[in-house]
């Protein structure tokens, strides 16, 4: 067997941490190779990138998620106990609680309810000098998916739960005090819910049978039990957190329709455009740089051997940047899509694989029913000037947003 070709240098860690979202491509380009071996936080771990290793990657017989992610993102991006650290029959059983929440008017009707969020908001635009967008559509987003959960939030709180929320996906990645309040804020969002939990089970307040309060407040795993309130409130929080964080991809749909002008016009003619232009948003810019699992049997693959336990990372953008799959893959080419046979393994700014099945994000069509309405609005129903500011993606943040969180003024209603 042929063994694993080695990054410099006796741990990534540092190397990672500077550069997220091209270490494990720009190392595997520099070693000539798909895969490589290193240590990440002095663990052994194997990074790969490319079509081809992200179908080994969601291969359920060969890695599992048990035990994968680095504590101090369990401690505030995913929480314990939920459906991202399950495998088996257990993960697809759990996993058909969230697509059940994904029907087709079930997502339309969380579209519709941002809509209506936007309606409220811009008024107010109008009468001031300068918008932050990143700030709007994440109080927007909160309100929505708690309106649309059947999650009762008053308004003396809204202010503080999208904080809280917005730090589990912020600052999951940070050093310092901002780890430590998203830790913070995990804890207070996790006995929120939970209570909210307790409440329902206890016959008050009384959701919807449809909205994602009650469905995961009754769901019962294989053996028969409810969630424990716990892991109930950490399910409740994988539908709330990843809607919000919708406003990063969102904030960056409005850099790509400020950096390419001629696309705004193009909306407008035709409403076909529109999947292909955020589809485009999604693989281009960066979100999240991998996602991890671990080995659950020694295996091989292309005659490189995996040895049980090893932790192995699968490279998210540089799998959507591959120059394999993807012609000039660094340019913003929308019309890409157009057509487009999918593939669940070279487009996968979710995950991979499939939805049912594998650790495929199911809320990844939420997000593009949720980028689709903020483009269309940006595009048909509002008009505004982009002043003077860092524009620049931090790259070195997660997920990377512009300096400024994108600003704009003189914001006015398009009769």
């Amino acid at each position: 067997m042929f063994g694993i070709p080695s990054a410099k240098g006796f741990d990534s860690t540092f190397a990672l941490l500077r550069n997220p979202y091209g270490f494990i491509s720009e190392t595997c380009r520099a070693l000539d190779t798909d895969l490589f071996e290193t240590r990440i936080l002095l663990q052994e771990t194997i990074c790969m990138t490319g079509a081809a290793a992200a179908e080994a990657f969601y291969r359920e017989d060969r890695l599992i998620r048990a035990g994968s992610m680095p504590g101090r993102i369990q401690k505030t991006l995913l929480g314990q106990g939920g459906v991202q650290g399950l495998d088996g029959e257990a993960h697809q059983h759990r996993k058909k609680m969230f697509m059940s929440l994904m029907g087709t008017e079930r997502i339309a009707a969380l579209q519709s309810t941002s809509l209506h969020m936007l309606k409220k908001y811009a008024p107010d635009w109008k009468a001031r000098n300068e918008v932050v967008l990143y700030d709007e559509v994440r109080e927007m987003l909160t309100r929505a998916v708690c309106a649309w959960a059947g999650v009762p939030l008053d308004e003396a709180e809204v202010e503080t739960r999208t904080a809280q929320l917005t730090a589990l996906f912020q600052d999951a990645g940070a050093l310092g005090h901002k780890h430590w309040g998203a830790r913070l804020a995990r804890h207070r969002l996790e006995k929120w819910a939970a209570r909210l939990i307790q409440q329902v089970r206890n016959g008050e307040p009384q959701p919807t049978q449809e909205n994602a309060l009650h469905v995961i407040s009754t769901w019962r795993d294989l053996d028969g039990e409810l969630l424990t309130p716990r892991v109930a409130a950490v399910e409740m929080l994988n539908v709330l957190r990843p809607t919000v964080a919708v406003s990063v991809f969102i904030v960056q749909a409005a850099h790509a329709l400020h950096r390419h002008p001629e696309w705004r016009q193009k909306l407008k003619d035709d409403e076909g455009q529109l999947e292909p232009f955020v589809q485009e948003v999604r693989r281009l810019y960066p979100f999240f740089p991998a996602v991890a699992a671990r080995v659950e049997s020694a295996f091989e693959w292309r005659g490189h051997h995996f040895p049980e336990g090893c932790r192995v990372l699968l490279d998210l953008y540089g799998t959507n940047t591959d120059p394999r799959s993807w012609d000039a893959p660094l340019e913003f080419r929308p019309e890409r899509f157009r057509g487009r046979t999918e593939n669940p393994y070279d487009f996968i700014p979710q995950g991979g694989g499939d939805h049912y099945m594998n650790h495929r994000c199911p809320g990844e069509w939420i997000a593009i029913s949720q980028m689709k309405a903020f483009c269309r609005y940006l595009v048909n129903e509002i008009d505004y000037d982009v002043p003077d500011q860092d524009l620049e993606l931090e790259t070195g943040e997660l997920p990377p947003l512009p300096t400024s969180r994108f600003i704009m003024r003189n914001v006015r209603c398009l009769d």
